[in-house]
């Protein structure tokens, strides 16, 4: 899938929009025992109530490809003969009608999810009549319905005791909210969207924590491995970085790969690519040829980062990226704002380490301008 065809579902979720009709769920004690099952209308929901509920189904759609959002790949003996993917097919195509199909759902979720407070799944069926375009932008005839299931979970909070001012009463007292739904720890929508229609060898998995993707609950609904979790990518790269560059490890060459990983990103939205950005393991020895640095480095390198990340896997650049570049001891931190990195070097004098920040301007300290 492309963010553009996400973004193009994700716009329907409003009222006026989506086609989605009806509200299933059910919410899970802190003992993994469903309490209570919901199967509401959502025509019968006040304007506002239906909004909300919409909002928390979109959730699962927001995000990066290859961050918060993360495809799944299912195989041919897949779809021709399993049991995870019979299930998905038979929700999907009954429009989640068949209560002992979403039985089995709650139940695969359930027994995978670890979590040690309440959580409400919910479920949703969708039709969008997917619509051609002239060149000139003018909206022709609907050429397909799409037709998925979108599926959620949310971590429920009690609510807090708060001071409220009764106003008839003339009088302050505290009052207690009701259990309150939190955003999406994660979710799916299945089938993918692609080509502004159905990928029915494929599954859309969305996770809110960049560093805990519920791979437990993606091997049991779809049986498929997810890809490792966003900041692991970014540790584990610098890890591999470091021990393979050893002593070559300096300040000009970790700035120059992590330029060059943000020119990427940057490159990419300004030619409007469709396509998601990857960086392969190519592509990051590569930058490190550029840096100049000893080719049995690279080799190290590249060695490591297979064993690391798997043969041929390739990562989300905008994984590594950091908004401004960060340079740490255990005392001192400084942050350098983008495309000024070069303000900050390391030097060793008369034997001892610095770190140099060129002062071409004024230089404050607690807020005081002072002269250098």
């Amino acid at each position: 899938m492309i963010e553009k065809e996400i973004a193009e579902l994700r716009r329907r979720y409003t009222k006026e929009k989506s086609n989605i009709t009806r509200i299933y769920g059910c919410f899970v004690n802190e003992n993994k025992e469903i309490i209570s099952e919901l199967d509401q209308s959502l025509g019968l929901l006040s304007e506002d109530d239906a909004d909300n509920i919409l909002k928390v189904l979109r959730k699962t759609l927001s995000g990066n490809i290859g961050r918060n959002l993360i495809e799944i790949g299912f195989s041919t003996e897949q779809v021709a003969s399993s049991e995870e993917y019979r299930l998905l097919s038979s929700l999907r195509n009954s429009e989640l009608k068949d209560k002992e199909e979403i039985n089995k759902l709650y139940e695969s979720i359930i027994s995978s999810y670890e979590y040690d407070g309440n959580y409400l799944i919910l479920l949703a069926h969708d039709k969008y009549d997917v619509y051609s375009y002239s060149a000139d932008g003018e909206k022709g005839e609907s050429g397909e319905t799409f037709s998925y299931m979108i599926c959620c979970v949310c971590p429920v909070a009690s609510g807090r005791m708060a001071l409220s001012y009764h106003v008839p009463g003339n009088c302050f007292r505290t009052v207690s909210a009701d259990t309150v739904i939190s955003q999406p720890a994660f979710g799916f929508m299945f089938p993918a969207f692609e080509n502004g229609g159905a990928n029915v060898y494929g599954a859309l998995y969305y996770t809110k924590d960049l560093a805990n993707s519920h791979d437990e609950v993606a091997q049991k609904l779809f049986c498929s491995e997810l890809p490792m979790p966003a900041k692991e990518q970014k540790s584990t790269f610098s890890t591999v970085l470091r021990e393979t560059m050893d002593e070559d490890c300096s300040m000009k060459i970790v700035r120059s790969v992590y330029s060059q990983v943000n020119r990427m990103i940057e490159e990419h939205k300004e030619q409007k690519c469709e396509e998601p950005l990857t960086m392969s393991r190519d592509d990051a020895a590569g930058m490190l040829r550029y840096c100049g640095v000893p080719e049995e480095r690279v080799e190290a390198f590249e060695t490591k980062f297979d064993s690391e990340f798997g043969e041929n896997t390739e990562i989300n650049p905008k994984n590594l990226s950091e908004p401004r570049m960060q340079v740490k001891t255990p005392e001192v931190t400084i942050k350098v704002n983008p495309g000024c990195s070069e303000l900050v070097e390391t030097r060793i004098i008369d034997g001892v380490r610095y770190i140099l920040v060129r002062a071409d301007r004024d230089v404050e300290v607690n807020g005081v301008n002072i002269e250098i």
